[in-house]
């Protein structure tokens, strides 16, 4: 929300040209990384790749840490968490994240309301009622007519560019809850394997910017009739563009939204149920994909530690973790 709300205060000339210096380097590595991912062959590509993994899954764990502190501080909503978990391991793949969306939500207005009022600063941006539905329309209108377009005429760039357009705006409470999205979009169809899909996530824990980038390798990767250039940027715009479409759509009701003791007890429930779904992803696919031995479980072990109590930088454990997976195999 933070990154989206400084592009709206600088307008969007101003605006496009800060999302393209923050996005753009991670972007360009990503795509750099899904052309070279075919290299990684033999036994020591092979064990670069697992240890990619092995950072995903200490990576999501400590983000699940600390969505549990920040989201999920109390019981109530703790077991919402729980039973979102449940509700995305267990109900159908497709509407999983969905239905524990609607359901926190739902859970939410009924137990986690709270008569304190936020007294900080009104958000003031210039930006008009006009242009606010303007972008309401485009949230939905890109949300709804690329699929009833490739129903009739499945032109593959539409494709692409609508599942990752789903994803980022189904995105709540943080960048890693879009990893069981992304999966559903890409791995469920047979666009990627699993293996490179987990390994990309890790990789993208080394990198710069935002965590979104991780986007433009999926597109570039996308088969089985690969155009990296071409869907690598679909995937980039279509994952960003509901985030700013949905703030530009909001912000100038959003002090009135904020006074109404119905959307932050909506927005607890929901937030809580994230945690849920984002431990459901640390189940499956990371933990169940990626660990396969007690070798593997204390890489992850010492990852994680590295990450949450030693506030070791990313891209260092993401190389440590790497070499440490190709050493472990290599005896």
């Amino acid at each position: 929300m933070g990154f989206a709300l400084g592009i709206l205060r600088a307008g969007w000339i101003g605006g496009l040209a800060a999302w393209v210096g923050f996005t753009l380097p991670s972007a360009v590595l990503m795509m750099a990384f899904a052309y070279g991912h075919s290299f990684l062959v033999g036994s020591t590509g092979i064990r670069l790749r697992h240890g990619l993994q092995l950072v995903a899954v200490a990576v999501v764990a400590q983000a699940v840490l600390a969505m549990k502190i920040a989201l999920a501080p109390d019981r109530v909503r703790m077991a919402l968490a729980i039973t979102a978990t449940g509700v995305t391991l267990f109900a159908t793949p497709r509407f999983s994240t969905q239905i524990a969306i609607v359901s926190g939500a739902a859970v939410g207005l009924l137990f986690c309301r709270s008569e304190e009022h936020d007294h900080t600063e009104r958000i003031v941006l210039p930006l008009p009622r006009a242009a606010a539905g303007a972008a309401a329309i485009i949230f939905f209108a890109l949300l709804f007519l690329p699929p009833l377009i490739v129903h009739y005429a499945p032109i593959r760039a539409i494709v692409i560019f609508s599942a990752f357009y789903r994803s980022g705006a189904l995105v709540f409470g943080g960048g890693h809850v879009v990893l069981p999205l992304l999966e559903n979009a890409v791995v469920t169809p047979g666009w990627v394997t699993q293996q490179p899909f987990l390994a990309g996530y890790g990789a993208a824990q080394a990198l710069p910017g935002p965590l979104f980038s991780f986007a433009a390798y999926l597109g570039a990767s996308a088969g089985p009739e690969p155009k990296p250039l071409l869907y690598g940027l679909l995937g980039l715009i279509g994952i960003f563009t509901p985030g700013l479409a949905a703030m530009a759509a909001v912000l100038p009701f959003w002090s009135t939204l904020r006074d109404n003791v119905y959307i932050p007890a909506a927005l607890n429930g929901i937030n809580a149920s994230v945690v849920g779904i984002l431990i459901a992803a640390l189940f499956r696919p990371l933990w169940t994909s990626t660990i396969h031995t007690a070798g593997d479980f204390w890489i992850v072990l010492l990852a994680f530690t590295l990450l949450t109590f030693w506030r070791v930088q990313p891209w260092i454990v993401v190389a440590c973790v790497a070499a440490a997976s190709v050493l472990a195999y290599s005896f």
